[in-house]
């Protein structure tokens, strides 16, 4: 599990202007940039802002100068760290301004993990707010604590648990989190809380949201413009889910020609509800096209055409008479309404033209009525166009990952979207920093097939670099689309950036390279290590299929995340299923970024039994580490100023209380601490100073957990409180 351990910032305002992944990233090149002096002078800056994003695409190194000179910072003077931060915001301010970036910041759209700017949309919240009281007022658990009400800020305190935001992704994507992993009770301890969010991105990452520059400390923080970002994002696929052949093969209506098939099959979600809506525009008889959710809609005209002839029963001709959008929008409304659709938006926001409450709006009609055919011959012709189930399943996998990194083209169809070699560039440049030479690449949209051929040949070379079985495999075979040897590619990328990730976390692997049998011969040790007898032969062994062996690897790396009394004995398929489903969310919960699913475990897939195995064992290794570390940092301030570390307040029944009663920690003297060879942490008490319950308990949970981490919580918990 994560630690607690957070960049405290003074400036409760300027700390605001950062999500903590942000400020842990800053703090490193801060602390890189001081001279042999021990500091940062403000002309150290400008060559280091010109190397970080968005700057070094709005800037020269002089510009970046003049704002800084222009805010009044002399160059001669050294800095602090939080006047750094200033000098950052500063220019981010600058970037805003010279982008002309839109109001609404937290787009359905776009991935809303930005810093730019923190407005709030009001219209937007308040919908939120509606489909969270709709969705959920039914569960067992959170029907307690609703509705919410959007007029406070009762959204962000309660998604401060955790326990809001993965109940919506179940919601978007049934069965992603097994509820049972989830800690429920009305008060949550740190640690719980922390497991709950941990769980909660890596299962939104799990379906397909981009949640690169947020953390656990910033979810556990409430922080508004990152939970409504997180909270659009889940919506968002909820609402799209149905937005393809697969699930919807009516849409093969939306193309006369059977060989635009691929061409559909290829779209976005958002851009195949244009189509869709333009398809039955054009039989209403509305001339204009329309290309977006904000300004084509803004009259409301477009949406009384839909809805007239979706629903001819429920028109009103002084719909399309009325002169006053606002009145029109209004009239529209209440059509849909009367189709059931949710009211995701007011006759305001369609005259404003609001994109993201439009697009959920039309997605809404969509589900209600779509208006398509049932053409036998049309749907039989797009269920034989789409994959195999293994296929989409590999699929799935795959572009989740791309999608995980956070690159700048989003995924929506792997096949298609990988056929220019971009995406396949931008992921090789994450996985092997500095492999990909951007001059000779040319970036979408790419209309010249010659320099697809070139990207894709580009990824073909650097793949024979990193030592990738690519035998009878040529650029153009993914300019063509062949699926298959996509997916080989795609499979070795994936395995060569976990065995580097492991490779450089294994101290004593001396440069030599992770092997599956390594992975391997870790797993059986550490099950073995506690005394179970399970081991398995190879990352195919059948026994797999009951999950018992994976189960007994989580509770070896962490004795406390598995809940035996939720495990089965995996003799039947519905018991299987029970324990695949239940292993992927408690991996997930530790803090593994994995994309398989339930099938994967069952199936005993051997690929994806590989990387689950690798990503518990990347956990493991990367927590010792970081323990490690953390541990020496610790006995090195002790050294030098145990007084001055942390200072606990006196004991005090009115002042020792961190958020209510639930955890009543009331101190301890530092000095009275001491940790063993083996990491694990025993005191003296002394006076009055105490541990309170829940962290002995925490304690004995957790024996290599980190201190430091854990003041540092209490620190912030303190402030909350």
């Amino acid at each position: 599990m994560s630690r607690f351990e957070g960049v405290l910032v003074s400036d409760h305002w300027l700390q605001s202007q950062f999500t903590q992944v942000q400020l842990h990233s800053l703090k490193s090149k801060f602390i890189a940039l001081k001279n042999q002096n021990g500091q940062v002078l403000v002309e150290d800056l400008p060559a280091l802002f010109l190397k970080l994003k968005p700057f070094n695409e709005m800037f020269t190194e002089d510009e970046i100068r003049d704002v800084l000179q222009s805010s009044g910072s002399d160059t001669s003077n050294k800095l602090e760290f939080e006047e750094f931060l200033r000098a950052y915001v500063t220019l981010q301010s600058k970037v805003v301004n010279k982008s002309g970036d839109s109001k609404n910041s937290s787009s359905f759209l776009n991935a809303t993990t930005t810093t730019l700017l923190h407005t709030i949309d009001e219209s937007e919240k308040k919908s939120y707010v509606a489909h969270i009281n709709s969705y959920l007022r039914d569960d067992p658990f959170m029907k307690q604590f609703l509705p919410i009400d959007p007029a406070t800020n009762a959204l962000f305190e309660l998604a401060r648990d955790g326990v809001l935001l993965c109940k919506l992704i179940n919601v978007a994507v049934p069965n992603t989190i097994d509820e049972r992993a989830i800690n429920t009770k009305r008060i949550l301890n740190p640690w719980e809380r922390n497991e709950n969010h941990t769980l909660c991105l890596n299962s939104a990452k799990a379906i397909g949201c981009t949640v690169v520059n947020i953390g656990t400390q910033d979810l556990i923080e409430g922080r508004p413009h990152l939970v409504l970002g997180l909270i659009s994002q889940i919506i968002k696929i909820q609402l799209l889910a149905d937005l393809n052949l697969r699930k919807t093969p009516q849409l093969v209506e939306l193309v006369e020609d059977n060989n635009d098939v691929e061409e559909l099959m290829g779209l976005a979600p958002e851009k195949l509800l244009l189509k869709w809506m333009n398809f039955h525009l054009k039989k209403a008889g509305y001339k204009k096209p329309v290309t977006n959710f904000s300004s084509d809609l803004k009259d409301g005209e477009a949406y009384a055409y839909l809805l007239n002839v979706l629903a001819p029963e429920h028109g009103n001709p002084a719909t399309l008479d009325a002169k006053d959008p606002v009145q029109r929008a209004d009239l529209v409304l209440h059509h849909a309404e009367k189709m059931d659709c949710k009211r995701y938006l007011t006759p305001k926001d369609i005259v404003e033209g609001s994109s993201n409450l439009n697009l959920a709006f039309v997605a809404q009609i969509f589900h209600q009525r779509n208006g398509l055919s049932t053409d036998s011959k049309k749907i039989s012709f797009a269920e034989m166009m789409t994959d195999d189930v293994q296929m989409s399943r590999d699929e799935r996998c795959f572009r989740l990952w791309i999608n995980s990194f956070g690159i700048s083209s989003y995924v929506n169809n792997l096949f298609e979207d990988v056929r220019n070699g971009w995406v396949l560039l931008e992921v090789l440049d994450k996985v092997s920093p500095g492999s990909v030479n951007w001059k000779q690449s040319s970036k979408p949209p790419i209309k010249m097939p010659f320099r697809k051929v070139e990207n894709c040949n580009q990824v073909i070379k650097i793949g024979t670099q990193l030592k990738f079985s690519l035998v009878n495999l040529a650029g153009n075979d993914f300019v063509q689309g062949n699926k298959k040897l996509i997916l080989a590619f795609l499979w070795q990328l994936m395995r060569f950036h976990m065995l580097q990730l492991l490779k450089n976390l294994r101290s004593h692997s001396q440069g030599k390279e992770i092997t599956d049998g390594d992975i391997l011969k870790w797993a059986n040790k550490k099950v073995k290590n506690t005394g179970r007898t399970s081991q398995i032969e190879s990352f195919k062994d059948k026994q797999l299929s009951s999950g018992i062996f994976f189960l007994q690897l989580l509770s070896a790396v962490e004795p406390r995340v598995v809940n035996w009394n939720l495990v089965t004995k995996g003799a039947s398929d519905e018991e299987k299923k029970l324990n695949a489903t239940y292993i992927i969310s408690v991996a997930r919960k530790l803090g593994c970024s994995i994309f398989l699913l339930p099938e994967d475990i069952m199936e005993v897939n051997q690929k994806m039994i590989l990387m689950l195995t690798a990503s518990i064992m990347y956990w493991s290794l990367q927590r010792s580490r970081d323990e490690s570390e953390s541990e020496l940092e610790l006995e090195l301030e002790l050294e030098s100023s145990p007084a001055s570390f942390l200072e606990i307040p006196e004991a005090s029944p009115e002042s020792s209380s961190v958020n209510g009663d639930r955890d009543n920690f009331t101190g301890v003297e530092i000095s009275k601490l001491s940790i063993d060879d083996n990491g694990v942490m025993s005191m003296e008490e002394s006076g009055n100073h105490h541990l309170g319950v829940d962290y002995i308990v925490g304690f004995q949970m957790y024996p290599t957990f980190s201190i430091r981490g854990l003041f540092m919580n209490y620190v912030l918990e303190s402030v909350d409180g």
